[in-house]
């Protein structure tokens, strides 16, 4: 997998196409990605323990690595990066 931690991505396919994010956590023996702010779902969860409160919160789920392209931070226009066929 050549997308590593805080590398930029572009999302290419899926509902969240055309958005991009830092990876947060890669998932090498399932080549998923998690991308801050990408593919967000909702979990319900009851409170454990007195102090724990329970409720509904918004957490970044994996997103399959062939559907993200690394972004070059460097260009202004953020156009994604091809390597050049011979």
């Amino acid at each position: 997998m050549k997308i590593k931690v805080n590398d930029n991505v572009l999302v290419i396919a899926g509902k969240d196409k055309g958005k991009t994010g830092k990876v947060i956590k890669t998932l090498r023996n399932e080549s998923k990605v998690v991308v801050e702010g990408v593919n967000i779902s909702k979990r319900h969860t009851k409170p454990r323990t007195n102090n724990d409160k329970g409720g509904i919160f918004e957490i970044e789920m994996p997103i399959h690595v062939s559907n993200v392209k690394k972004v070059d931070e460097v260009k202004e226009t953020k156009k994604s990066t091809k390597k050049a066929s011979k």
